[in-house]
C-alpha cells in the first residue's frame, strides 16, 4: 500500500519557486489499478517520481508497505526500485544495441540472478507478452507495439509488486493502444499488481477502477 501524507515538492526555478506537488495526501491500496490525468506541468511526472522512489518530497512522507521512501538513503531506494517496482515509459527506453532478450535481462542484473536463470526468465517474460519469436531482434527491428511489449516484459521479469506506467500508449495507434492495455490489465489481474498509469488518453483512464486528476500540484478523485 502507498501512503502519501502532506507531500509537497518544490523546485527553485529562475527567479521563482515552483510547487510541483502541493500538500498531497493520498492512499493507494495493494492491487488497485489507478489512472492519473492532468494538464502538462500539473505535477503528474513529479507524483510518479515519488511513487517510484526516484525522488524525495520537500516535506511530507511517502510510504510503500513498511518502507518510508521519503526517509531512506539512495542505496536503499535503489534496492526498492530494483526489486519492488517495475517501470514502463512512453519512449520504451530500450537499449538499441541489445536484443529483446538482453534488454529484458538488464532488469535482473542488479538482483544477482545467474546468467542461465536470467536467460530463462527473460525468454519466459517475452513469451508472456507474445514475443517468443523475437528474442534475438534489436529494437530497430521491432514495431512500436512490439518494443512496448519488450518494455513490459522487462518491467515484469523481476516480479515486482508495483507497476508504474508513464504514458505507456502515448506513441501508439488506437488498435495497438488497446492491445497494450489489455496486456497490462491481464497482468494486473493475474499477478495482483498495483498498477498506476499516467495518461493523457481518457479512453485509457476510463479502464481503471480509480481515476485521479492532478492540477497545479493538487490531487482530486474523478
Amino acid at each position: 500500500m502507498y501512503q502519501l501524507t502532506n507531500v509537497t515538492k518544490t523546485y527553485n526555478a529562475t527567479k521563482r519557486k515552483v510547487t510541483a506537488l502541493d500538500d498531497v495526501t493520498l492512499t493507494i491500496q495493494d492491487g488497485e489499478m489507478v489512472a492519473i490525468q492532468g494538464p502538462t506541468g500539473g505535477g503528474k511526472s513529479t507524483l510518479l517520481q515519488m511513487l517510484g522512489a526516484l525522488d524525495r518530497p520537500t516535506s511530507g512522507d511517502v510510504t510503500l508497505g513498511a518502507s518510508m521512501l521519503s526517509k531512506l538513503g539512495d542505496h536503499k531506494l535503489a534496492e526498492i526500485r530494483a526489486k519492488e517496482i517495475g517501470f514502463v515509459f512512453q519512449g520504451f527506453n530500450l537499449i538499441p544495441t541489445l536484443t529483446a532478450e538482453e534488454n529484458v535481462e538488464t532488469a535482473l542484473a542488479p538482483l544477482g540472478v545467474s546468467g542461465s536463470e536470467r536467460r530463462t526468465r527473460a525468454r519466459d517474460a517475452l513469451a508472456s507478452v507474445g514475443l517468443s519469436d523475437r528474442f534475438t531482434h534489436l529494437p530497430a527491428e521491432l514495431s512500436g507495439g512490439q518494443q512496448q511489449r519488450v518494455a513490459i516484459a522487462r518491467a515484469l521479469v523481476k516480479r515486482p509488486e508495483v507497476l508504474l506506467a508513464d504514458e505507456p500508449t502515448g506513441s501508439l495507434d488506437e488498435e495497438t493502444r488497446d492491445e497494450i492495455m489489455e496486456l497490462l490489465e491481464g497482468f494486473w489481474r493475474e499477478q495482483g499488481l498495483t498498477l498506476i498509469i499516467v495518461t493523457h488518453d481518457t479512453a485509457v483512464a476510463r479502464r481503471a477502477g480509480r481515476r485521479l486528476h492532478i492540477k497545479a500540484g493538487k490531487v482530486r478523485e474523478v
